[in-house]
């Protein structure tokens, strides 16, 4: 019979072994899309799915990589990005043998003893570790977020064939430079990696949104944590799709949440959730009926100077009110350089797409009738960088990714819920009063509160 040990050498072996295979399947990818380009055949001519069979093999980092990069207008062509959007990001369980050395390898030999109960069978599986429910001593619930071994080094390969498919697409489209695409998913996925850093985050998000009641924030367990082991609150919670079929009362009030789970930390400290996807929050209720949401996942955060902020609110005044200089401010702050005039109308056109609903008092839904909760904003997107690449060329700006992807995360969630708000109201509201130096102010004591001032972002 075999033991636990072999099972998982052999599983761990497996995984390895399917890294290999799949940089070896985006290399033929990568070849056979340039050699359609060359002899003038269409991109999508098998590629895409070509592109999703070599990747659907592989559970683990590349699954996030790979969704990540689906997000991003025009670093893929769109019927990549499609493919890419079916993978999940799901990996092969560890088993009970196996959580018991990496936790060894976390808390140490006495790791059991510093819990009350520990489940081995984890709750969920994800790309880059997998969560465990526990107990602690003094009795609160826990999840336990446990990396998968091995992560960094499997990281860095798949970033490597992000590289390589993105240099090729420069290569083939030169009009938009993607190595800053690449830099900054490299950087985020990075991020993602350093539990003790999400760690950080979810406290600085406990500190942003606690005169927030619809939005609840698990508690961090600093003593059960490490690096790669993340103990946090165990917020109890049903899915966000489960209440689709929802009143509009409720389904407006979740929405209501979600804008606010967003945009408060972004307007008032600087701070973006870069992915708002309706799979990170879950719904709590209070006799039956929902009461607000649970934010769960801190690995994908980003801080932004106080400029920055001022650029989104300057897009606003200046898109509502017609000042054109105010405009050009607003995108020269936020990294576009050497804009004409022709350059400043496409990304108007964008522009005037995701802040459309917040210029308008009146309820409303955040996009029309027909409009698919996984489609929202892409094809918008596309076609302004299709413009872009005529009138070009143009670096899109790094900090600019996350602001785009953040945007259709949360139009999708909205659409999911079929939300009809007042997103004009929702938005001055959290804008009143603004001012960069208030946003610097409050920025460095949320920082410094929970150790992340030195080295952040907001410090450079």
């Amino acid at each position: 019979m075999t033991d636990n040990s072999d099972l998982e050498r052999n599983r761990l072996s497996s995984r390895l072994s399917r890294y290999a295979r799949v940089g070896t399947n985006i290399g033929g990818v990568a070849a056979r899309m340039a050699g359609a380009r060359v002899l003038g055949q269409s991109r999508a001519a098998g590629g895409a799915a070509d592109l999703a069979a070599a990747l659907g093999g592989l559970k683990g980092p590349l699954m996030k990589v790979a969704q990540l990069l689906a997000t991003i207008p025009d670093a893929v062509p769109p019927e990549y990005a499609a493919e890419l959007m079916k993978l999940q990001s799901e990996a092969p369980p560890m088993g009970a043998a196996f959580v018991r050395r990496r936790m060894m390898s976390e808390l140490g030999a006495d790791w059991r003893d510093k819990f009350a109960e520990f489940d081995l069978n984890p709750s969920a599986a994800a790309s880059l570790g997998q969560v465990h429910q526990a107990v602690a001593h003094d009795g609160m619930r826990l999840a336990c977020k446990l990396q998968y071994p091995e992560m960094a080094s499997a990281v860095e390969a798949d970033l490597a064939q992000l590289r390589m498919l993105l240099g090729l697409h420069r290569r083939m489209d030169q009009a938009i430079d993607t190595s800053e695409i690449a830099q900054e998913i490299g950087d985020r996925v990075r991020e993602e990696l350093d539990y003790r850093r999400e760690a950080k985050h979810a406290a600085l998000y406990a500190h942003m949104l606690a005169d927030v009641d619809e939005v609840s924030v698990p508690s961090v367990r600093p003593e059960l944590s490490t690096g790669r082991l993340l103990t946090l609150q165990w917020l109890d919670g049903r899915r966000l799709m489960d209440f689709r079929g929802g009143t509009q009362e409720e389904r407006n009030g979740l929405a209501t949440a979600i804008f606010k789970a967003w945009w408060h930390p972004f307007a008032h400290f600087g701070v973006i959730h870069g992915d708002p996807h309706f799979g990170n929050y879950t719904v709590r209720e209070s006799d039956g009926a929902p009461s607000g949401i649970n934010l769960l996942d801190y690995g994908c955060i980003r801080i932004f100077p106080p400029r920055f902020v001022g650029g989104v609110v300057d897009l606003y005044h200046g898109l509502r009110t017609g000042d054109g200089a105010r405009v050009v401010h607003a995108y020269e702050t936020w990294g576009f350089r050497n804009l004409s005039k022709e350059l400043v109308d496409i990304l108007n056109v964008w522009a005037g797409f995701i802040y459309g609903p917040l210029l308008t008092d009146k309820v409303q839904a955040i996009a029309g009738e027909g409009v698919s909760p996984t489609e929202f904003g892409r094809k918008q997107a596309f076609h302004v960088h299709r413009a872009l690449k005529e009138k070009g060329p143009v670096t899109v700006p790094r900090e600019f990714v996350f602001m785009d992807r953040a945007a259709i995360g949360l139009g999708g969630a909205f659409l999911h819920l079929k939300a009809e708000l007042n997103f004009y109201r929702l938005f001055n509201e959290e804008i009143a009063g603004f001012s960069p130096e208030g946003v610097e102010e409050r920025q460095k004591s949320a920082l410094r509160a929970v150790n992340l001032l030195e080295g952040s972002p907001a410090s450079a």
